[in-house]
């Protein structure tokens, strides 16, 4: 299938977890991609009830220098620092089990984009019938703050770490 190919394309956006023990075959998208497809379903989980991602990519590696007598700093190129890569869901405990026990372990991730729904059962083993953007990565799920909330929805902010480059954007066939 193509990448996504408007705007509004992106409103079913999802966060795919795989906590199995088969790691990808290669460290680049399509090695990721078939992870996700050829693995045991009941390794991976969705995120549920996402109501914020965080920014996914790479960022620049502009590194600000302050010149003494100039009025601003100059920018010179450096290392990246990877994002930070903070969740929130409605948090709901009985959902959040399975994410709980993933804390500090290492997992591979895929933000995936898409222009329509996609069901994770039916579709993570077939070819998706619809176009979709992905982005992968291997980290941890490093901690899940609660949000208690008198007025509205209780929250939580799901905080990832990187443990390797972004991968993508994809798209699965």
């Amino acid at each position: 299938m193509a990448h996504i190919d408007s705007l509004g394309a992106g409103i079913f956006t999802y966060l795919d977890i795989y906590s199995g023990s088969s790691t990808p075959a290669t460290e680049n998208a399509a090695g990721y991609a078939d992870l996700f497809v050829t693995v045991n379903a009941t390794d991976v989980d969705r995120m549920p009830s996402v109501r914020e991602f965080p920014s996914i990519g790479t960022p620049a590696n502009i590194v600000n220098v302050p010149v003494y007598g100039q009025n601003t700093s100059s920018q010179i190129q450096g290392q990246a620092d990877a994002p930070t890569l903070e969740v929130t869901v409605n948090y709901v405990a009985n959902d959040m089990t399975d994410f709980h026990t993933l804390i500090g372990t290492e997992v591979y991730f895929r933000f995936m984009m898409c222009s329509g729904a996609v069901d994770l059962t039916t579709s993570l083993g077939a070819t998706l019938a619809t176009s979709n953007t992905e982005f992968y990565f291997k980290g941890k799920v490093e901690a899940i703050l609660i949000n208690p909330a008198l007025t509205d929805q209780t929250t939580a902010t799901v905080t990832l770490s990187t443990q390797s480059d972004f991968f993508g954007p994809a798209t699965l066939p």
